[in-house]
């Protein structure tokens, strides 16, 4: 049911309120003219002001629900540039509301009005209930996509919720580490606590839980600097998905970019995430861990022509939306997901840039992954890293300061942009994951490219003036097999899905070490062991930002499953009970060394050039063959070489940290046998160093005392090894 406000008297002074004639069963309401700024729903501690953007609507109205769902429409009195608004004195935190925006419906010109579809605020700050999906969400009736259906649908709807912004960060300050300083875990909220036994059962897979101490304990015993949480913005569930059994569960379907989705949340009231995701943000900052959002600006929940009307597409679509140009009733799809947003329209920047300075500002995060960031600059057609949107992002005093990553593709023409983002921007370095995949499978010719990627990926990043840091080394991501399964299957294993396993990469870069899945094996088991540990001595002490998946520190797996973006189980949860406690502490060990010797987190690119100002001594990196002899043309073009020496100069590189008396020089020598058979490396001659201890060794399934070797001596390392030396004395 709903009662319906009628407002007139337009006329009288700022500042008065407006009089109004409601129907008898209407709550009177008390409505001002408001302000147009901010926009969305801002309570102020004596009422609330609403404001609302289109350019198409000829009048909006404000549809408030009571406990019972009853609503109560009211037209918003003014109009200031496109923006609809009005102010509520009596309107307090936990008020549900909704927009019916009245304007024309044509969409072959591009316009979706339907004052029957209730609309979400694209700026509500919180959202509460779920789609009830049907026909009434629709504007057509299914079967014919040119019909058009007037079925109100306020009951199947969830509803926007006014929040309480206040909040009692106490001494809260972002920790600010430089990049150089930093590691990612990259984490789902639900997958990374829900079964987590020293975490209250009904505290699981919240945001509370991510800040409780266990989680907080493990990140900080890993040397984790920075979470990065998959999409947290309020999202849909796929209406497909549901009528399988199955639901969207990485929520890489937003419609809500300011709200914190409420299903992490323990809160059982409306508005009650945006606080336990504000105290999450307070504990982990508390720890010294920044918290970056992946974040969903490419595309919306409403999908193509034959998605739902459930917020922008009923409010502007031809604004916040790319259409056809010659039939506007289709969408641009660059994101595979059936729009695309509209970064060419300033309303719809103006969103992405509220929202971003909104989760800085008011909820505290530090830094933001954006999902397929090649679609944001695609301004009118190709993809521009000089357009509008990284424009206005490096002019921004707010979110100009913060970490900035780009997934630096997409799925649109020449959307693959991996090192042709901005200067001020990261980028996860998708070369980076496909070559350290190929050089541990043991493909050919990818020696020379390893050694690039080892050192921070000069040839993608160094051209636009940043430093390794633009590099954000990954093997594994959220999409694809967990590290375990990297080394356990050869093809994937989707039929969960539902799809017949059609979804998902195929080509994986992957290797079964000899049988396809889980085996009793011991030599099979023991060289996925070893596998594992070599990616992760691989990336931690590569140049650039490391970035870990949850659970690959303990050997999580999916049973081959490299797409579990619908299934929100058992399958894609972390399952602590069957932690390996040996590769956990293994990846501490070596996540300490990275941290302890800032020769692996160096701020500029290696230049081969010696490292003393006088212009003599040792070069800042030497590549070695494994008879000792320093690395030739000829050596970097054997496709068939696999293995590999690198010796890096600490000389003159501060280090925080020398661990033991007896140490007293920060240089390295790592070597990398790829080859499936022991190689015996020559140490480099004692100008390089009088003698070398190991302090990493993956062929040991634990870290033991080693002892120094002289210079000029061989060393055996085994078959797909990495032997990691540090100079000593």
């Amino acid at each position: 049911m709903h009662r319906i406000v009628a407002l007139f008297g337009f006329s009288q002074p700022e500042g008065c309120p407006l009089t109004q004639v409601s129907s008898p069963n209407a709550v009177p309401q008390e409505v001002w003219r408001g302000k147009a700024y901010p926009l969305g729903a801002s309570y102020d501690g004596s009422g609330t002001n609403f404001a609302l953007f289109s350019e198409v609507a000829e009048h909006v109205e404000l549809c408030l629900f009571d406990a019972d769902d009853t609503e109560t429409r009211i037209t918003l009195p003014e109009v200031d540039a496109f923006v609809w608004h009005g102010f509520l004195p009596n309107i307090e935190p936990g008020q549900r509301y909704g927009y019916r925006v009245h304007g024309p419906y044509d969409p072959e010109s591009g316009h979706r009005c339907n004052p029957n579809k209730l609309l979400l605020d694209p700026y509500a700050k919180a959202i509460d209930g779920i789609f009830d999906w049907n026909q009434s969400l629709f504007g057509y009736n299914f079967g014919d996509e040119h019909s058009r259906n007037d079925d109100d649908s306020a009951a199947s709807m969830p509803k926007s919720v006014v929040i309480n912004p206040f909040f009692d960060w106490g001494t809260d300050r972002p920790p600010n580490l430089e990049y150089a300083d930093t590691v990612i875990y990259e984490a789902h909220i639900k997958g990374l606590t829900e079964t987590h036994p020293d975490i209250p059962e009904q505290m699981r897979g919240t945001y509370a839980a991510v800040g409780h101490p266990a989680i907080i304990e493990h990140l900080k015993s890993l040397g984790v600097t920075a979470i990065e949480l998959m999409p947290v913005h309020h999202f849909a569930n796929d209406s497909t998905l549901i009528d399988k059994g199955l639901s969207n569960y990485w929520g890489y379907n937003t419609i809500g970019f300011f709200a914190p989705d409420p299903k992490y949340s323990s809160s059982g009231t409306p508005g009650g995430q945006v606080q336990e995701f504000k105290a999450m943000v307070r504990t982990l900052h508390e720890a010294g861990i920044e918290v970056i959002l992946d974040v969903v600006y490419n595309h919306t929940a409403e999908g193509n022509h034959l998605g739902p009307t459930v917020s922008m597409r009923g409010i502007d679509n031809a604004a916040y939306y790319r259409l056809v140009d010659d039939d506007k009733r289709y969408y641009m799809d660059y994101t595979g997901t059936g729009n695309s947003l509209n970064v060419g329209h300033p309303h719809s920047l103006q969103l992405i840039m509220d929202s971003l300075r909104y989760w800085v500002t008011e909820m505290h995060v530090d830094g933001f992954r954006f999902d397929l960031a090649s679609t944001l600059a695609r301004e009118f057609y190709d993809v521009d890293k000089l357009s509008t949107f990284f424009e206005l992002v490096q002019q921004d005093p707010t979110v100009s300061q913060v970490k900035l990553i780009a997934e630096p593709w997409d799925v649109g023409p020449g959307g693959y942009q991996v090192g042709n983002f901005p200067p001020q921007w990261t980028e996860w370095n998708g070369k980076y994951r496909d070559t350290v995949r190929d050089f541990w499978r043991g493909e050919p010719a990818t020696l020379d490219e390893f050694a690039s990627r080892l050192t921070g990926s000069a040839d993608l990043y160094e051209g636009t003036a940043r430093r390794p840091v633009a590099s954000i080394n990954f093997v594994i991501a959220h999409d694809g097999f967990t590290l375990r399964d990297l080394v356990s299957y050869n093809e994937k294993h989707n039929d969960a899905n539902g799809e017949n396993n059609n979804d998902g990469e195929r080509h994986n870069r992957s290797w079964n070490c000899g049988v396809e899945g889980p085996t009793d094996d011991p030599e099979i088991n023991a060289l996925r062991g070893r596998q594992q540990r070599n990616f992760l001595t691989t990336l931690l002490l590569s140049q650039g930002v490391p970035m870990i998946a949850h659970g690959d520190e303990l050997g999580r797996t999916q049973q081959g499953n490299n797409n579990v973006y619908c299934q929100d189980n058992e399958l894609s949860w972390i399952d602590w009970e069957e932690a390996d406690e040996q590769l956990i502490e293994f990846t501490r060990t070596v996540s300490a060394l990275r941290a302890a010797h800032p020769v692996f987190r160096r701020r500029r690119f290696f230049s081969g050039r010696p490292v003393r100002q006088d212009d003599t001594g040792l070069p800042d990196i030497a590549w070695f063959a494994p008879d000792g002899a320093e690395m030739t043309d000829e050596d970097w073009a054997s496709g068939l070489a696999k293995s590999l020496g690198v010796y890096l100069n600490g000389y003159g590189i501060p280090d925080p940290d020398v661990r033991g008396q007896r140490v007293t020089d920060d240089s390295f020598v790592l070597f990398f046998n790829a080859n499936h058979e022991p190689i015996d490396f020559t140490l480099p001659h004692e100008e390089f160093g009088v003698s070398w201890v190991p302090v990493i060794y993956t062929a040991d399934e634990v870290v033991e005392e080693y002892k120094p070797h002289d210079a000029d001596t061989t060393v055996t390392v085994d078959a797909r090894s990495v032997m990691v030396l540090q100079a000593y004395s």
